[in-house]
């Protein structure tokens, strides 16, 4: 498939210069005497381009073609023009092609690296103008390409964009084949980023020679400029998450990311904004010119998803936090599961994207977006010397495991297929994943027992752990990581065996059952005393022991109430892994009032002190802004990581769904429902919905003194569990109940 495409690559004939836009034109002749019955344009590009014909751009997708593994795939783009074509014998159509460096040989990763797929940007496109008879095809390729002096001075993802508005002239430079190598698999694109609403600004202050603007949200995206507006010739401006105490901008964080944008004014006067970067801001700084009503426009990006759950509730701060990890969402779910979208990284971290994705699974259907990122893994994976799935994904290029084993964060390959199979009904991405699910598991298998601290049947070695737990830092994680990195293992080899089970590959459930058993005995017998406590007695090994390891019964109970005697004497000491599980756990487990308590602490570490600090998104850190006011710019490799727009914390979002709202399957794709909402009267009215497979379930409760309202409706049958301890099996339908409240709700 597109084989033919493959031949049409060209690029600017000229040594590579980090952060250049190349700017191609193809004159498209089309005469009345002919009628046009469809135009198409196939394109793709090594980079990231962005087409117009005759001055209108060609589809709203950003960041065209996408980001993928490029040493193995690149998408391609098909748009239908039919009707952005002129058919007149005096006018000529006008193809114009912007091609930035972007993830494939711009600056990239916290490494700074550019070049890391590829050493040039190349642009290959065919555009086919069907008439009644017979077609003209029009490709890249063809001596009519054009190139154009740019606009760009400069272009990348972390340092923004330098733009002349009137420098678009054309040059004696052509166009040349692209000779570099290409990507194996050319195929159509499965989703892509794209521009979802705009944000005004709340309010303008001037703050000596510049303006502060703040649009009163944390989001990924960048600012629209209508130079109608502008009263200078050019302006700056410099995004940025939080202001200083003096009220300037704080950009520590940021690193080596300028996130800046130039714009110089011309002749023209339709609005610009960024084609080639975005950013990650709640404020900006404006210099160069005076702000104006109507000069500058937020704009939202992030990879097309449908919204399908909603939640709001009495107490505000609590709806606060609930809306601050969809924000989270929103700013990172860019055509990979992201880190952060503001310092000099944005990269697709395995382990952040499992971690979150049972909760943005309920906050949009995102099958979509998490099959692309399956099919990354996949790709990525082949690649690896050991079959391990790496950390990063797309990875940077071949590589092997590495010094630090980094378990935890590539058995999202096990946990992402069957989380989609519970969600949404299907089991295509255990089936589409199987053979790679198997790959990573016998790699770390074949790990077990060797190295210094080696173990039978477990995999000891350097890792982060629990990662950015409080006062657990790398040095302690990485001697003190087992219990946590080995649980993973544990539960990649029950997801593995029950998977092999249900596709009918019964010898490979034998073995992996057996494995199973294995390393759950090593593991009880290595981490876990008789009397329950954890050897690393930190709460995430607890956490990661009894989500996933130990069995219940005398020796779970113990060590459940070790960790409920911790959590009362510390407060909540966890991070990225064990804080999805925290809440879940000891609801489920008689200490519902403990869950909330967590929910509602206002004191750091805390998610309602992340509200209280005016946080619209989740932080990286629990304390990324100390009770001082201080930002904790704690060195990591050499520089700080603080990022205040970080959604592994918001996983918090799978309890507000799940427990407080009470909406889960008991069958897959909630053919069965279970709905049992956990009530705190604290939270005073809660409503909520999610949009399933099976359609769209409701649920809504408040207290009124000794006595629960509920109301509820539900697509399919569901087994409804009451405040009162009782169970009623419902039909779909819409239904109300008004029981007593149990003591200490």
């Amino acid at each position: 498939m597109y084989e033919q495409l493959k031949e049409q690559f060209i690029q600017a004939d000229r040594p590579y210069t980090e952060g250049a836009v190349d700017v191609f034109e193809q004159v498209i002749s089309v005469t009345e005497s002919k009628k046009i019955t469809k135009a198409t344009l196939c394109m793709t590009a090594l980079g990231v381009y962005e087409a117009e014909l005759n001055g209108e751009k060609v589809g709203d997708i950003l960041f065209a073609p996408g980001y993928t593994y490029y040493h193995r795939q690149l998408q391609v783009q098909n748009y239908d023009v039919t009707k952005m074509l002129t058919e007149s014998d005096n006018t000529d159509n006008v193809l114009r092609i912007y091609l930035g460096q972007g993830w494939y040989c711009g600056r990239y990763t916290f490494e700074n690296k550019c070049q890391i797929y590829g050493e040039h940007s190349a642009a290959a496109w065919m555009l086919t103008v069907e008439y009644d008879e017979g077609s003209i095809v029009y490709t890249s390729r063809d001596k009519t390409v054009a190139m154009l002096q740019s606009p760009y001075e400069y272009a990348g993802f972390y340092d923004g964009e330098i733009y002349h508005a009137d420098v678009l002239r054309k040059t004696d430079e052509k166009p040349v084949p692209y000779e570099g190598k290409l990507p194996e698999h050319m195929e159509d694109g499965i989703l892509y980023t794209k521009i979802q609403e705009t944000v005004p600004v709340k309010t303008a202050v001037k703050h000596g020679d510049v303006t502060i603007l703040d649009f009163g949200q944390n989001f990924a995206g960048f600012l629209e400029i209508d130079p109608a507006h502008m009263n200078g010739e050019m302006l700056k401006l410099r995004h940025g998450e939080i202001l200083n105490a003096d009220g300037s901008l704080y950009t520590a964080n940021l690193r080596k990311a300028k996130a800046e944008t130039v714009y110089y004014k011309g002749t023209e006067t339709e609005k610009y904004r960024p084609r080639f970067s975005f950013m990650g801001f709640r404020y900006v700084e404006l210099s160069g010119v005076e702000y104006e009503e109507g000069l500058l426009t937020g704009l939202v990006i992030h990879s097309q998803m449908e919204r399908t759950g909603f939640f709001t509730c009495g107490y505000k701060k609590v709806e606060q936090l609930y809306n601050n990890q969809v924000w989270g969402q929103r700013s990172n779910y860019l055509e990979v599961p992201t880190d952060c979208p503001q310092r000099d990284e944005r990269m697709g971290y395995t382990g952040d994207g499992h971690v979150f994705a049972l909760t943005g699974a309920y906050n949009y259907d995102t099958e979509p977006f998490l099959a692309k990122f399956l099919k990354d893994i996949r790709y990525t994976q082949m690649d690896n010397s050991e079959g391990y799935v790496a950390p990063v994904v797309p990875a940077r290029g071949p590589e092997g495991v590495g010094f630090m084993n980094m378990l935890g964060w590539g058995n999202a390959v096990t946990i992402l297929p069957k989380m989609l199979w519970q969600q949404y009904g299907t089991t295509r991405y255990l089936q589409e994943q199987y053979d790679s699910m198997k790959t990573h598991v016998e790699c770390e298998i074949r790990h077990m027992g060797k190295g210094l601290m080696s173990r039978k049947d477990l995999w000891i070695g350097p890792s982060l752990g629990d990662w950015l737990a409080p006062g657990k830092d790398v040095k302690y994680m990485a001697m003190h990581n087992g219990p946590v990195s080995n649980a993973f293992i544990v539960n990649d080899l029950r997801i593995l065996s029950e998977t092999a089970h249900l596709l009918n590959k019964a010898e490979d459930a034998a073995r992996y059952r057996e494995q199973l058993e294995k390393t759950t005995a090593a593991y009880l017998k290595v981490f876990v005393k008789k009397d329950g406590t954890m050897k690393d007695n930190y709460q995430g090994a607890y956490i990661m022991a009894l989500q996933m390891v130990i069995p219940k019964g005398e020796l779970w109970d113990a060590c459940f109430r070790k960790l409920v005697e911790k959590i009362r004497e510390e407060g909540m000491q966890t991070g990225f892994f064990a804080t999805e599980h925290l809440l879940p756990l000891l609801a489920d487990n008689g200490q519902a009032r403990l869950a909330y308590d967590l929910l509602l602490n206002e004191q750091c570490p805390g998610w309602l002190y992340q509200v209280n600090c005016g946080a619209t998104t989740t932080w990286e850190r629990w304390d990324a802004l100390r009770p001082d006011g201080t930002v904790n710019e704690s060195k990591m490799s050499g520089d700080n990581m603080v990022s205040f727009n970080h959604y592994s914390f918001g996983s918090v979002g799978e309890f507000y769904y799940r427990y407080i709202l009470g909406i889960q399957p008991l069958e897959p794709g909630y053919a069965k429902i279970s709905l049992h909402p956990f009530i705190d009267r604290r939270l005073g009215s809660v409503e909520g919905s999610y949009q399933s497979r099976a359609g769209e379930i409701r649920m809504a409760w408040q207290v009124e003194g000794d006595m629960v309202r509920i109301r509820c409706s539900t697509p399919a049958p569901a087994r409804l569990t009451l405040p009162d301890g009782s169970v009623r099996e419902l039909e779909s339908g819409a239904y109300e109940f008004e029981v007593k409240a149990e003591s200490g709700i």
